[in-house]
């Protein structure tokens, strides 16, 4: 524990021990986030029918988009601030903290004037079914709204998790989740609100939640920022969108990806998207514990780096992998056995296309369970990767997911029906993995013959 900022050090101890205790928390996190989101669609689907749920499911692509952008950015900036950390600079922390927030407030500003102008156009590019068209939009508008908020709590969350600060997120996260589960039940089944109630209740959930990480922030007092903090410096601003950038056109390039896709499927009509969109949504409760630990990751692999300990960094990859690989197998062997009740929660069983719709669902989720550890070895590799400051590999990585995903998406259901869509997702996780895996050693091997430079110089 750091003695001036309270945050837990990642320099010292087990590793196996460290990414476990930063990763619960993150985790927690995550399945409070996931659960509202979980009980938005739900909620949709349950009350408002199978339209309601495919005309959410239409744009998901669209909406994660905006968000994987925002995400990116942010937690690009944390990765510098993380290493910072480690090495001890606080004076150059709080530097860096201050152009990051300025970086921050810039990339909020353009991607809700971006995302309100190409809405309606986008739309009608993905093919969405005009039944259902209004819906899509009436629910995007709200959302798009509310992204500087978004921007604040990643941004807010991904500083505090570079400085060994896992719990604040989720204590803030689970807030979110309570209330927008509340909130919920109030505008779409109190006040029958719509797809409008459940956009509403996200963003008062997400307010909540950026306001308690922020307020955390501006209580550590080595991060009390002066005058002087706050100069721009355009080095240091070419050095933070260095980190921040790649990531975020890595997540770019994957959602244009699954845009591309989200065509197809809103080919298929109504049934498939709606069957197609409960496990999408459920595929985020699968891949809880792999961002988390890829988050974990991150972190111990910044800080590590900041402190010059590369042997430690191996030793965190090798625990990470078996962590991962031993939670995948965990989570599918349990989802197997209790995926298409839970399926059936997202759609409503008194319609003519639910029975198809849950058939779509479970098809869907039994093929990502076969390939989840892929997965969880993709997020573990590829956040060490970035941890070590190298963002463009995992970019690459994100290019290979793009032609993987929509190759996979034009070709196979030519020649294997509408499972072609679904096995375009699985095989873009295996061409990640294929990127990541030998980079990690590559970035691992010139990382290490940089420092032993810097030493010999010394």
């Amino acid at each position: 524990m750091n003695q001036q900022t309270g945050m837990m050090v990642q320099t010292e101890g087990s590793p196996w021990r460290l990414l476990l205790l930063f990763s619960l928390p993150l985790m927690a996190g995550n399945i409070f986030q996931q659960m509202y989101t979980v009980v938005d669609t739900a909620v949709v689907g349950k009350v408002l029918g199978v339209d309601a749920l495919a005309a959410l499911g239409a744009v998901d692509w669209l909406n994660w988009l905006t968000l994987g952008t925002i995400q990116g950015f942010t937690q690009g900036f944390s990765i510098l601030l993380a290493q910072r950390f480690g090495a001890g600079d606080y004076g150059r922390l709080r530097h860096a903290m201050a152009n990051a927030i300025f970086l921050s407030v810039l990339c909020a500003l353009a991607v809700t004037a971006g995302s309100e102008a190409l809405a309606e156009p986008v739309v009608i590019l993905l093919r969405t079914p005009e039944e259902i068209r209004h819906i899509s939009m009436a629910y995007l508008r709200l959302l798009f709204a509310g992204l500087p908020v978004v921007t604040a709590y990643n941004f807010a969350a991904a500083a505090l998790r570079a400085l060994g600060d896992g719990r604040t997120p989720l204590i803030a996260m689970a807030a979110a989740s309570v209330t927008n589960i509340g909130l919920d039940f109030l505008f779409v089944l109190g006040f029958r609100w719509g797809v409008r109630g459940a956009a509403v209740a996200t963003i008062i959930a997400q307010c909540l939640a950026a306001g308690c990480c922020v307020w955390r922030l501006c209580r550590i007092e080595a991060l009390r920022l002066s005058r002087e903090d706050w100069r721009i410096d355009p080095a240091l601003c070419g050095r933070l969108m260095t980190l921040g950038l790649p990531m975020a056109a890595q997540n770019m390039i994957i959602a244009v990806g699954g845009m591309i896709i989200q065509t197809i499927v809103n080919g298929f009509g109504v049934a498939f998207i709606a069957g197609y969109t409960a496990t999408n949504k459920l595929y985020g409760v699968l891949e809880i514990a792999a961002t988390s630990y890829g988050y974990a990751m991150t972190t111990y692999t910044g800080q590590n780096l900041g402190a010059g300990r590369l042997d430690r960094i191996s030793r965190g990859m090798r625990a990470g992998l078996v962590i991962a690989l031993l939670t995948s197998a965990a989570i599918s062997a349990v989802m197997f056995l209790g995926g298409r009740w839970v399926l059936s929660c997202f759609i409503s069983a008194g319609e003519a296309q639910s029975g198809e719709a849950l058939d779509v669902a479970v098809r869907y989720l039994h093929l990502m369970l076969l390939c989840l550890p892929v997965l969880y070895i993709l997020h573990v590799t590829r956040s060490c990767i970035q941890g070590l400051g190298n963002t463009l590999l995992p970019m690459t990585s994100g290019i290979s997911e793009f032609f993987v995903r929509t190759g996979g998406a034009l070709l196979l259901p030519a020649v294997i029906g509408e499972a072609g869509v679904m096995w375009a997702e699985v095989l873009a996780w295996i061409g990640a993995d294929i990127i990541l895996v030998p980079s990690y050693f590559y970035v691992m091997g010139r990382t290490r013959r940089r420092l032993a430079e810097t030493e010999e110089a010394a």
